[in-house]
């Protein structure tokens, strides 16, 4: 498909009727933001398929920049994940009544994998449009985290670096107020939608600077531009 970026989301969990992850995702379905054609996906919250799922995605969308969204209820500010850990434990269980409790994600995999947006320059954008935003050095043991490592695994050792990143979203209005708005902060619908739209537009030109300034660019950049990027353990093709 070419230069876009790919937003994911996940479903509603939990009890919830409603997902900002996806809520955010979706109104983002075909836009075009600094330059870049938007694509989405929705994930069901189910741990045991999520690999295979992503997997699947990479190889349908083939994205230059993939950008999770999730849901974390209790947060005060949108977090930008640095870490992601090869950890699974969470309360209660997924949506297809799955718990998972002190389990690895991928079976001999490394420990923790570091996300590689810019994280300073995605704060100093959030910052100066007036949206609260910081860098989590623990982005939890739940389905964001995993989310951020299967991706992390799977664009490991491609020829033309995936970017990867995670933004764990605070609760809505409606989920504060179920969950108990005194303990539980909230961000509107549109101030999620607008910081979002804030992380893409500060991540592009980033990408295109540092692969603009790449060692023999040219002939690198043509190269790629003939090649299809395709997950780890599936060989790299010409087209």
């Amino acid at each position: 498909m070419g230069k876009h970026v790919l937003i994911l989301g996940f479903e509603p969990y939990g009890g919830d009727k409603v997902n900002p992850s996806e809520m955010v995702a979706r109104s983002l379905e075909g836009r075009l933001i600094a330059g870049r054609a938007i694509s989405v996906r929705v994930l069901p919250v189910e741990t045991r398929t999520m690999r295979e799922r992503l997997e699947r995605i990479l190889v349908e969308e083939s994205p230059d920049i993939a950008i999770g969204l999730a849901q974390a209820g209790g947060r005060t500010a949108i977090a930008m994940e640095r870490v992601a850990v090869n950890v699974l434990d969470f309360e209660g269980r997924d949506n297809v009544g799955v718990a998972r409790k002190g389990e690895v994600i991928v079976r001999g995999g490394t420990d923790a994998r570091l996300s590689n947006v810019p994280f300073e320059r995605i704060v100093e954008t959030w910052h100066a449009n007036g949206v609260p935003g910081y860098v989590s050095n623990s982005a939890g043991t739940a389905f964001g985290n995993q989310m951020l490592y299967e991706l992390l695994a799977l664009s490991d050792g491609a020829s033309a670096p995936m970017i990867v990143g995670l933004a764990h979203l605070p609760f809505l209005p409606v989920q504060a107020i179920a969950a108990g708005s005194e303990t539980n902060p909230s961000f509107s619908y549109d101030l999620l939608k607008k910081a979002v739209e804030l992380l893409i537009e500060a991540v592009v030109p980033w990408v295109d600077q540092q692969r603009g300034s790449e060692s023999g660019a040219p002939a690198l950049a043509e190269k790629r531009a003939r090649t299809m990027w395709i997950p780890r353990g599936v060989k790299e093709v010409e087209r």
